[in-house]
C-alpha cells in the first residue's frame, strides 16, 4: 500500500537527540545511504546536509553500523564455538583472508628420457620393424618445404623455406 507523501516546506534539520537515535537503528539494522535517511524519518537530502553540519549524525550511523557487525561476528564466533563448520569457514575466510588450495599434485611413475625414445626409435627403424613412408605431395602441389637459399621468381626472399 502506498502512502501519500504530502509537500510541505520542511524546516533546517537539526541533530537532536531523538533524530540521532533513529539514525543509529537503522544503521543498525544495516540500512546505509537513502534508505537509511527515510527510515530516520529524513529526506535523503536532509540527512546528508545534516552529515555535512553536524558530524554526530554520521559518528551515530557508524557506530550503528559497528554495532550490528559487532552482535554478527558474535553470532558467528558462538557458531564456529558450538562446532558449526559452515561458520568456522566463514570466519577463517573472512576474517582471517584464508583460502583453499587450487592445485592439484599429479605424480607420473614413469619417466620418459628423449634419449632412450630417439635410442628406441633407431632400434626399430634397424631392425626393419618401422618404415620410412614418402611424404605426401601438399595441397597446392608445390611439394614439402625444404631449407633452400634459392630467389623466388619475383627476386625477393620472404624466408629460407621454399618448395622442394
Amino acid at each position: 500500500m502506498f502512502q501519500s507523501l504530502p509537500l510541505a516546506i520542511r524546516p533546517r534539520v537539526q541533530a537532536t537527540e531523538a533524530r540521532l537515535d533513529a539514525i543509529y537503528k537503522a544503521a543498525s539494522m544495516g540500512l546505509k545511504g537513502d534508505s537509511l535517511a527515510l527510515a530516520s524519518g529524513m529526506l535523503p537530502l536532509e540527512y546528508r546536509q545534516l552529515c555535512q553540519f553536524d558530524p554526530l549524525a554520521e559518528l551515530a550511523a557508524q557506530k550503528g553500523k559497528a554495532d550490528n557487525e559487532l552482535r554478527a561476528a558474535q553470532r558467528l564466533n558462538e557458531a564456529s564455538e558450538a562446532g558449526d563448520a559452515k561458520a568456522s569457514l566463514a570466519i577463517l575466510q573472512h576474517v582471517h583472508g584464508w583460502t583453499a588450495r587450487q592445485e592439484i599434485s599429479v605424480d607420473v611413475y614413469q619417466k620418459i628420457s628423449v634419449l632412450t625414445a630417439l635410442e628406441q626409435a633407431r632400434a626399430r627403424v634397424i631392425e626393419g620393424s618401422a618404415t620410412i613412408d614418402e611424404a605426401p605431395e601438399r595441397i597446392n602441389g608445390r611439394g614439402l618445404l625444404t631449407n633452400n637459399d634459392e630467389d623466388t621468381s619475383h627476386g625477393y626472399q620472404h624466408s629460407n623455406a621454399s618448395a622442394a
